[in-house]
């Protein structure tokens, strides 16, 4: 009896699994499964597709012939005229956006052999003056080392620290300490 159960079981099962199944009509023939389910094919259009190719424009930030020379450290609309880097309170991070600002000058100084500059490290006046000296030391190297790994050489690239000697904005409120937490460039000329 118990052969007759097994048989009878394996007998019903492909009953099932042949009813559950059927067969793709011809719209579904070759259709996308997705999620276990058959999608029919959209029907071709009778108009053919056409291609428009529109040509792509690309911008340009800065043409090489701006980033030398000494007339690109004067022009306002040139990112060279921006000299100053400003950072978080006790860091001494360069942010995210002041990189191209960076990028720039690293490229500029690596484009003239004959150009010079010294990094200023500034700090707002929260702090005490030795501390305050070190932080500023660490801003402008933080600046000279991501140019020099941009390719500007660190020879030509000194580092100077004015703590909270030099601020920019005077006052105690945080748009006046935000002011002077910075590293200035500065290029030295012949």
């Amino acid at each position: 009896m118990p052969r007759i159960l097994t048989g009878f079981f394996v007998a019903l099962f492909a009953v099932m699994m042949a009813a559950c199944s059927s067969t793709p009509t011809k719209e579904q023939e070759g259709a996308p499964v997705v999620d276990g389910v058959q999608r029919p094919v959209p029907k071709p259009t009778e108009k053919p597709v056409q291609v428009v190719e529109t040509p792509v424009k690309t911008a340009v930030i800065e043409k090489p012939t701006q980033l030398t020379g000494p007339a690109a450290l004067k022009d306002p609309n040139n990112i060279l005229s921006k000299r100053i880097i400003y950072f978080d309170y006790d860091s001494n991070l360069v942010k995210e956006e002041y990189r191209p600002l960076v990028a720039a000058h690293a490229k500029y100084m690596s484009g003239d052999p004959k150009a010079k500059m010294i990094i200023q490290g500034n700090t707002d006046e929260r702090g005490g003056r030795e501390y305050n000296l070190a932080l500023g030391q660490r801003r402008a190297d933080a600046v000279k080392q991501m140019m020099s790994v941009l390719g500007a050489e660190g020879g030509r690239v000194e580092t100077v620290s004015f703590g909270m000697e030099k601020p920019r904005v005077e006052g105690r409120t945080e748009e006046a300490f935000a002011q002077n937490r910075r590293a200035e460039i500065v290029y030295q000329t012949d």
